[in-house]
């Protein structure tokens, strides 16, 4: 049989579809996955690390009276195919056997292939050599802007997949993925001052990413950003205001409420959010929106790790909340629709309910507007590394910050940090801009690391923690 993955498995699938079925399980899922990785690191003027990686496994699932049961692994043939689910079926207790007359499977639907226009897309993917010259042109570009650079780093990473989904409820399909990003940081330090920003850039199926990076755009960005804070001052703590920035701005909402919005929150009991579809649960300016549609963005998708197409899912309209992040167990565990969201970072783990482009909705103001709108307060460019408990609770640094006087941007200050709880900050949403964007992200959760943009326009907080000295 082929490496990759076709119609060719269909007999092998059935077969293994059928036991599981005919050992008494309500449903049956094979996870069959091919990755092939690249990830390369620049530091200063020369290449420091360069990382291929390359799988092939499977991951089989069994549900029974609401319990399922996983098991993944790396051997592809009959043999170990049926060995791993006979242990997933024997995690609920059940004993694989011949199909009997009364299983109720019917076999697999026709192959619905997202992958047939994609087979060339490894090819067209920058060669090691390549890839190496752009960072190496990334590092020259942040030497020849930046000012008081101890430190200055490049990186690319490249990750292709190819995955065959096949569910005993008739599901049977594939699909390729591609998913590139490249980023640059700094270092910067004059004495007592220090500063440290970076940026990354990504997208999906798109094979000439690469290619089409402006890698002095981003240098400039960077040493910009980089200059400016290093001498800032010290933010003094306190209550007040504050103006997010679009696109990264998002990676807030995305932890702090995003999360309490996928349907393993409702399971474990760690949503504040679970009993309120139909209620305001923030402000009326806020729509907030999860897809898989954008195309290009990393968060996109033409079907999920359990074989449904991706859906425009609006998770609150107008401050009121809609719906949950859904995914199989999901639906069956919480009773919300599943919503083409079950998601995992490959065929080790099993899919849950996860984010994929996830945003705060452009609202009717300019960006001015809302800075105008702040006597005292702090505009937040850009977003650092952060922490959020299990029921929303969160700690952000600020990255790139400004003290917003007199409606106007004044002195850069750093050391900022917000801290809030989503329940009680999404009320206080009163603003968003008409400036809409979306930045590449990764999201780790309980079915692993996996490929999101986080984005909003700018929006308004009207009073918000900040810490700072």
């Amino acid at each position: 049989m082929s490496d990759a993955f076709s119609n060719q498995w269909r007999g092998l699938l059935e077969s293994l579809l059928q036991r599981g079925r005919g050992a008494g399980a309500d449903l049956v899922e094979v996870f069959l996955e091919r990755t092939d990785h690249i990830g390369l690191l620049a530091e200063q003027d020369r290449i420091t690390s360069v990382n291929p990686a390359f799988a092939r496994g499977a991951g089989l699932r069994v549900f029974r009276n609401g319990r399922d049961g996983f098991v993944s692994t790396n051997d592809l043939t009959e043999r170990g195919l049926q060995h791993a689910l006979d242990q997933a079926l024997g995690m609920l207790g059940l004993e694989p056997q011949h199909l009997s007359a009364g299983s109720g499977f019917e076999g697999l639907a026709q192959l619905t292939d997202h992958g047939l226009t994609k087979g060339d897309w490894l090819n067209r993917c920058p060669s090691l050599d390549h890839a190496s010259q752009c960072l190496l042109q990334g590092t020259h570009h942040l030497e020849r802007l930046g000012q008081h650079l101890q430190v200055r780093r490049g990186s690319y990473a490249r990750d292709w997949q190819e995955v065959l989904v096949a569910a005993s409820d008739g599901t049977f399909a594939r699909d390729i993925r591609l998913h590139q990003s490249s980023g640059l940081s700094v270092l910067a330090a004059d004495g007592d001052h220090r500063s440290s920003i970076g940026r990354r850039y990504g997208s999906t199926d798109n094979p000439e990413e690469l290619a089409h990076w402006d890698s002095e755009a981003s240098a400039a960005e960077v040493c910009n950003s980089a200059g400016t804070m290093l001498r800032a001052d010290y933010v003094d703590a306190g209550q007040m205001p504050a103006v997010l920035a679009n696109r990264f701005g998002g990676v807030i909402f995305h932890e702090a409420c995003g999360h309490l919005l996928e349907t393993t929150q409702i399971e474990r009991g760690t949503t504040p959010f679970a009993d309120r579809v139909g209620e305001l649960i923030a402000h009326p300016a806020v729509t907030a929106i999860d897809e898989g549609l954008s195309g290009g963005s990393f968060g996109s998708l033409s079907m999920d790790d359990e074989g449904m197409a991706p859906e425009r899912t609006v998770l609150i309209k107008d401050g009121v909340l809609q719906r949950f992040i859904s995914d199989r167990a999901g639906e069956l565990r919480t009773g919300h629709k599943r919503t083409g969201s079950g998601r995992r970072q490959s065929h080790s783990f099993a899919a849950a309910s996860r984010m994929r482009n996830t945003f705060i909705d452009a609202g009717p103001h300019q960006p001015e507007q809302l800075i105008e709108s702040v006597d005292q307060g702090l505009y937040c460019k850009s977003m650092g590394g952060g922490s959020v408990g299990p029921t929303g609770q969160f700690n952000f640094s600020v990255e790139e910050g400004y003290l917003i006087e007199n409606g106007k941007l004044t002195k850069p200050v750093k050391g900022a940090t917000l801290i809030g709880d989503a329940k009680e900050v999404m009320p206080r949403i009163s603003m968003c801009a008409n400036d809409l964007e979306l930045a590449a992200g990764f999201c780790g959760s309980v079915s692993g690391s996996i490929f999101v943009t986080v984005g909003q326009p700018h929006i308004k907080v009207d009073s918000i923690t900040v810490g700072g000295r």
